[in-house]
């Protein structure tokens, strides 16, 4: 009941404000965008979220949205796949790492600046040549299951290094390095934090104790609750929902003492898009409060990166400040390298961990 009231008052809210967004936008772009009449979104955050985004775009202006909850590892592969003639419009959601990997591909278009995009409180969220602008952040840590943790008589890991020990073993789960922007995050966090040798040399270790790779980056989050996982590394916000909406207050969210860093959920356009002007309303509307103010209420509790926005206060109850993430992260050579670095870490792998990736 709780929820639903929560939601109710979210519509109510976003009704009252629907007109005043759609002052701000240039009157011809809305008028293209209705008379393309269509558009088809990839999203890569939590399905509940995207289908809320999409539906509240098509009845804002009635243009028939159709959408997909994709990985940010599927989305690159589809889109490359399909070579300039996308089968989507937009990308929303997700971690900006394979977002930039795309871009340096040639397969998104930086050629339309969002007049919403002013709102955002730092340059790190935006791409520096404008082929994506972030929506959301979030932060990278572990989640464990308290009960599963006492039962065994261990201590919950608390630093990157910890995750190493051997009492961990067959404990940990972490996201697919070919699937999932989440362990595409860890391997740029781990190679930048130790070094490129050093870093390949950790993940090889941290190998030893995982017992599960999963194809989508809150995977790990999803089952810890329930102690099927007993340590998961993701994003902690994944983390709030299983305790807030899901009732699983036997997790606790660990900040990793030795440092952390942060994704960037982005908002951008494929190149090629069949319906661009509806893609650029659309990524208008993204960058707007009446978009991520909803996210809260379908259990997404990133920090917003937009200075009209509204925080969700779980995600502060849980101090989940994004100042706490380390400020030297190299998204440039994050941009540039993660393909490599991921071919790198499965080469160093192996065959050891096959079985376990899971792709499904």
């Amino acid at each position: 009941m709780k929820k639903l009231l929560a939601v109710l008052l979210a519509a109510l809210m976003l009704l009252a404000c629907c007109s005043a967004f759609a002052e701000e936008i240039d009157a011809d772009l809305i008028a293209a965008a209705k008379e393309e009449g269509e558009l088809v979104v990839y999203g890569s955050c939590e399905e509940d979220y995207l289908a809320a985004a999409a539906q509240h775009f098509e009845e804002l202006y009635g243009i028939k949205t159709q959408y997909q909850r994709l990985s940010t590892g599927e989305v690159p592969a589809k889109i490359e796949e399909e070579n300039g003639n996308p089968s989507a419009d937009v990308w929303f959601g997700g971690t900006n790492n394979p977002y930039d990997d795309l871009a340096s591909k040639g397969f998104l278009d930086n050629s339309y600046v969002p007049v919403n995009a002013a709102h955002l409180t730092k340059d790190i969220y935006k791409n520096p040549d404008g082929y994506w602008y972030g929506i959301y952040t979030g932060i990278l840590g572990f989640m464990v299951n308290k009960d599963e943790l006492d039962r065994m008589g261990i201590e919950a890991p608390q630093t990157w290094d910890d995750l190493l020990k051997p009492e961990y073993k067959g404990l940990i789960w972490l996201s697919n390095y070919n699937t999932a922007g989440t362990a595409k995050l860890v391997v740029n966090t781990i190679l930048q934090m130790k070094g490129h040798d050093e870093g390949i040399k950790y993940l090889v270790a941290l190998d030893k104790n995982i017992q599960v790779y999963t194809k989508s980056g809150s995977g790990p989050s999803k089952n810890v609750g329930t102690g099927e996982c007993v340590i998961g590394i993701g994003f902690l916000h994944d983390g709030v929902t299983q305790i807030v909406d899901n009732g699983y207050e036997n997790i606790q969210l660990i900040i990793p003492k030795d440092g952390t860093t942060c994704e960037i959920g982005p908002v951008a356009i494929f190149k090629g898009a069949k319906h661009p002007n509806a893609a650029k309303l659309f990524m208008e509307y993204a960058l707007s409060p009446e978009c991520v103010n909803q996210a809260a209420n379908y259990g997404s509790y990133q920090f917003l990166v937009l200075d009209n926005a509204t925080q969700p206060q779980a995600a502060i109850d849980f101090g989940l400040d994004p100042s706490l993430v380390w400020d030297g992260y190299d998204f440039a050579d994050a941009a540039a390298n993660t393909a490599k670095y991921v071919e790198e870490v499965m080469n160093a792998l192996g065959d050891a961990a096959d079985d376990r990736f899971q792709t499904e």
